[in-house]
């Protein structure tokens, strides 16, 4: 009998990691900690504006953050933060930041959205720390 492999496919890696939130509603989450940055709520409206989705779209996830309880909402009201949700936006906005810097370094580009937001949901805490680390001897080496 041949030892198992440790390759997967990516739904099985996604399988095998711990219950967590899916892309999408990190995605929502994110969005959501980047509005709260410049008001103090947000609105259905104004979140799906920003994310190109139906305000339909919003409520359905809103309600789904909420039971994670990393927003609080209430149907056609206003989307706020919560102590738990504000750490882990936190953290997204500062992965999202930290890989679109490190992609425009490396590209010599000034935006590379569409890349960062493929990749950022598939890269790990520790990752994310070591590339701000490297990029910061880059931009060293550099001057």
């Amino acid at each position: 009998m041949e030892p198992k492999s440790d390759f997967r496919t990516m739904k099985g890696y996604q399988l095998a990691d711990k219950p967590r939130i899916t892309a999408s509603m990190e995605d929502y989450l994110e969005m959501i900690y980047r509005i709260l940055k410049t008001q103090p709520l947000v609105r259905v409206n104004d979140l799906a504006k920003k994310l190109n989705v139906r305000p339909s779209s919003v409520s359905k996830m809103a309600a789904q953050l909420n039971d994670l309880g990393l927003i609080s909402f209430e149907k056609y009201g206003y989307i706020g933060p919560t102590e738990k949700g504000a750490l882990f936006g936190d953290y997204l906005l500062y992965r999202h930041d930290v890989l679109m810097d490190f992609f425009c370094h490396i590209n010599n580009s000034a935006d590379e959205l569409e890349q960062v937001e493929k990749i950022e949901h598939y890269i790990d805490e520790k990752t994310v720390f070591n590339i701000n680390r490297a990029l910061k001897q880059l931009k060293e080496l550099k001057k």
